[in-house]
This record gives structure tokens, sequence and C-alpha cells, in this order.
């Protein structure tokens, strides 16, 4: 009747262990930045596609350098992609480990809360007159829905719906979904 998708338990040591790596990593990779949401909104992405057309760019601009005005710092787009080569192998392993991570994540809360639905449900119905009316009462608040107070603008949208005269000369706004 329960779910267990995963079954796993870690040691004091392996912990350790486990803190010592990412801190290792933390130190070896210091110099990553950090940007911001409209920062990465807003900068142009080099993939699969665009790599090897900045490659063949960069090269022809070495091998044409008298054509290249200095304001263009092609050595350091060198030095660029030479740090973005060496750092792809070693991220796309750290996304793998960290998607791997947040699926076992996924897992073991999944495997919590299907065991405590189950006995919650045998609580609410064996617990009756057990004294588990408070601690039932309690857990109850996480199925409690929550009531949403009509807005004016929910009424106006319901208020098109029936196709009053007066509403027809308004003109259609998406502002409910915002």
């Amino acid at each position: 009747m329960t779910q267990n998708l995963v079954s796993i338990s870690y040691t004091d040591e392996q912990l350790a262990a486990a803190d010592a790596a990412i801190d290792q990593l933390e130190t070896v990779f210091a110099n990553f930045i950090a940007l911001t949401p409209a920062e990465r909104r807003s900068i142009n992405r080099m993939g699969d596609i665009t790599q090897p057309f900045c490659e063949k760019t960069l090269r022809m601009m070495e091998q044409n350098a008298n054509l290249i005005p200095p304001v263009l710092d092609v050595a350091e787009a060198r030095n660029d992609l030479l740090a973005l080569n060496q750092l792809i192998p070693r991220l796309e392993r750290l996304e793998r480990l960290a998607e791997r991570g947040s699926d076992t994540h996924a897992a073991l809360g999944s495997d919590v809360y299907m065991l405590c639905l189950a006995g919650y449900g045998i609580m609410d119905k064996a617990g009756l007159g057990q004294g588990l009316d408070s601690l039932r009462k309690e857990l109850s608040v996480r199925f409690a829905k929550k009531r949403r107070k009509p807005t004016e603008e929910a009424a106006a949208a319901k208020g098109k719906k029936t196709g009053s005269a007066k509403e027809k000369d308004t003109p259609e706004t998406d502002d409910d979904n915002t």
C-alpha cells in the first residue's frame, strides 16, 4: 500500500566527505559569477550551433589581426572560449549529479508524504474516540481549502458572460490573469 521509490541513509562520515567535496568545489570555482535575473534574460548565449561559428570567427580574427580594431580583445575572447571548453564537461557532470539529487529529494519526500497520507487516513477513521481529536484537527489544516473572496474583476468577468449591453461596449482585457 505504501510507496518506496528510494531507501537510502548516510553515515556522518559520508556527509562530512560530501561537505568537504562541496567545499573544495566552491574553492576551485570561487571565480564563478552570479548574474541577476535581468542579466540572465538579456545576455546572448552561445550554444552548440553558435560555438563553431565563434571558434571559426576567432580563428579568422587571429589570422587577420591587422583588420581587427584594438577595442575587440580577441585574446580575452580566446581565453574565455578555452575556459568555457574546460568547464563544459565538468558542468555537465555536476548538472547530472544535481538532477539525480533533485530526483532523489523528490522521491524521498514523496515516499514520506504517501506514507503519511495513508497513516492520516487510518488515524482519521480509527482514531475517533481515542484521544486523537486535537491532533487530527491540527493535521487537517493541510487539507483545508482556502476560499477566495470574489474580487470586483472576477465579478465583472462573470458579468461579461451574461452579455449585457453595457458590458459589450467595454473593451476586454486580460487583467484577471495577471
